[in-house]
């Protein structure tokens, strides 16, 4: 350290005699040295007060300091290192140091350099305080109610202090400088209370100013991302802040504006609204550029393949984003030509890629129809060719039902077989009298409508229907049959004529008498002979008629008439040769 140097410390610090410059203008160091002994040996020293020292030298664990009094005073070595351990001083240094305790008695003197370094502290901080300055620190520790920061000595700056808006996580400021404002100082208490808010609210009220004279409807403006909700963004555009919503960030869809933006980021938006007297502010993200649906019927025509990334499911279909803003939906329908889809989420799943084929647009309403099913073959058209009108087929039966039954023809292609279908002859109530699922069964191909997907299978179709031949001939008008009674109605009974054929038993062909109802006549499970007195094949109707019939040709006739009351005398009465004819049919058939 130079000797001009040395005297302008000692002017700075303490009260240099005014000759000393001279007589230090051509002195050298020694010179210099016995002139700052002759000074300080002429100094009265109190407790409390800093002095300047000099270095005199330096132990292991102390750093030796003459301060002109009867003795040195030694310091810890560890209040002259850096933070990195370093050494601050070397041998011939001035210090200022703190006398922290001299006795005249025995000469002790003991010095503190922190001491002296944390009293100048505090004396700069009351001056920045009497002039409204800033102090700039590190803040080091969070603590109760905020934080702890290091400007020279410990402050507080309260969490309410930190920013303009409430934050809730105080550790990510650990470690950072800023400037503060000193808004309550105590030196006597040792407490100082900082402030960083007092700070930005005056900036931000001047990039306020600034920003509300360039804020108009229709501008592109620069600002940074500085929260984000459910909703959408708050971006500051510069002392003021402005709304980006979730459904302005993008023409396509956003799930959450994290999607989009984080919190930091500088991004362009453009302002929609701005209400003066609020000072509201609506942004827009997605404005900046031009709507995709504008040029979507020149870049997707019908019949187009296209492919895109699946980016919701719902139980109707699929949405698929084609581009940024366009969306296309795979309906349900669209999805298979076999499959018998419940959910979409069985074909395909969140994020797949597909590819698909364009089957509508409309641009206005910002809807495309896709249909996936479209990129294979239709297997309906290729089933003439392969299974012509009265093909024979075999295959299990995987479902029944109260119209009929389902046969497997190929994978997800099931043909029906009607009800009506199944037999010439019996009358079936129900499917599953006759088949249980799983049964392979035979079938003859009926029909095959392409355009509604049905495949028409028949059973009774595989042999010939006795009504057009066998049961005509077998059953000719004037023939005397025997069968049991299987139904009574009000209008009338009908006779199994053979397993799957029926005659009815008109009420008026009951009886030559007059009758309230066939079951005085007949009862169920009951075997009688009747006359055949019409034939009907198209209608697949026989009629027929007890009256007809002789009871003496017939001894269960006579048997039951006799139960009835009747006398065998009068049995030849009952009948006469008078044919009925009848139209009403059985209401089951």
């Amino acid at each position: 350290m130079s000797v001009m140097r040395s005297i302008q410390e000692l002017r700075n610090r303490t009260e240099v005699p005014e000759d000393i410059d001279s007589k230090a203008g051509s002195a050298d160091q020694e010179t210099f040295a016995q002139l700052f002994e002759q000074f300080q040996a002429n100094r009265n020293f109190r407790v409390g007060e800093i002095v300047n020292g000099r270095v005199l030298s330096i132990t292991k664990d102390y750093v030796v300091v003459d301060i002109g009094y009867k003795s040195e005073g030694q310091i810890p070595i560890a209040e002259f290192r850096d933070a990195d351990g370093g050494l601050t001083v070397e041998a011939g240094d001035l210090v200022e140091v703190y006398v922290d305790q001299a006795e005249e008695d025995d000469a002790l003197v003991e010095l503190s350099k922190d001491k002296a370094v944390k009293l100048r502290i505090w004396e700069q901080i009351s001056l920045a305080c009497e002039r409204d300055e800033l102090v700039h620190g590190r803040i080091i520790a969070r603590v109760k109610g905020g934080l702890s920061v290091d400007i020279g000595v410990k402050a507080f700056l309260p969490g309410s202090q930190v920013d303009i808006r409430p934050i809730r996580n105080l550790e990510k400021f650990l470690g950072q400088e800023f400037d503060f404002k000193v808004i309550k100082f105590n030196k006597r208490r040792g407490n100082i209370v900082l402030s960083r808010r007092v700070l930005l609210e005056k900036e931000r009220a001047h990039l306020k100013s600034q920003t509300l004279r360039q804020l108009e409807e229709g501008r592109v403006l620069k600002g940074t991302v500085k929260n984000i909700t459910e909703y959408g963004a708050f971006v500051d555009l510069g002392g003021i802040d402005g709304l980006l919503h979730i459904t302005d960030m993008s023409w396509g869809r956003v799930n959450h504006p994290s999607e989009m933006v984080q919190v930091g980021d500088e991004i362009e938006v453009k302002v929609l609204k701005f209400n003066s007297d609020t000072e509201r502010v609506s942004l827009g993200l997605k404005q900046i550029s031009e709507d995709p649906w504008v040029q979507a019927e020149h870049r997707y025509q019908v019949g187009d393949r296209v492919a895109g990334k699946v980016v919701s499911l719902t139980d109707y279909g699929a949405f698929v984003e084609l581009e940024e803003g366009i969306e296309g939906l795979i309906h349900i329908s669209e999805m298979s030509w076999t499959r018998r889809v419940k959910h979409p989420s069985r074909m395909v799943a969140i994020g797949d890629e597909v590819e698909a084929v364009v089957l509508d647009i409309d641009s206005k309403n910002k809807r495309i129809s896709l249909g996936m099913k479209q990129i294979e073959p239709n297997p309906w058209t290729l089933l003439h060719e392969r299974y012509p009108v009265g093909t024979r087929i075999l295959g299990k039966i995987r479902n029944i039902t109260d119209f009929g039954i389902f046969i497997g023809i190929e994978e997800g292609i099931d043909g029906l077989v009607h009800i009506s279908d199944l037999s010439w002859t019996h009358k079936v109530k129900h499917p599953s009298e006759l088949y249980k699922k799983g049964d392979e069964v035979e079938a003859v191909v009926l029909n095959i409508d392409v355009e509604n997907e049905r495949f028409s299978l028949g059973i009774k179709q595989l042999t010939p229907d006795a009504w057009e031949y066998d049961i005509p001939n077998k059953y000719t008008i004037g023939r005397v049959v025997r069968g049991k009674i299987t139904k009574i109605h009000d209008f009338g009974a009908f006779m199994e004529v053979e397993p799957g054929v029926e005659g009815l038993i008109h009420v008026s062909e009951m009886s030559s008498d007059r009758i309230q109802h066939p079951a005085d006549v007949v009862a169920e499970g009951q075997e009688v002979s009747a006359e055949i007195i019409s034939m009907d094949r198209e209608e697949r109707k026989i009629g027929l008629s007890l009256k007809s019939v002789s009871a003496d040709e017939d001894p269960d006739m006579r048997s039951y008439l006799e139960r009835q009351g009747k006398s065998t005398a009068s049995l030849g009465d009952l009948f006469s040769d008078q044919l009925g004819s009848f139209d009403k049919r059985d209401q089951d058939d």
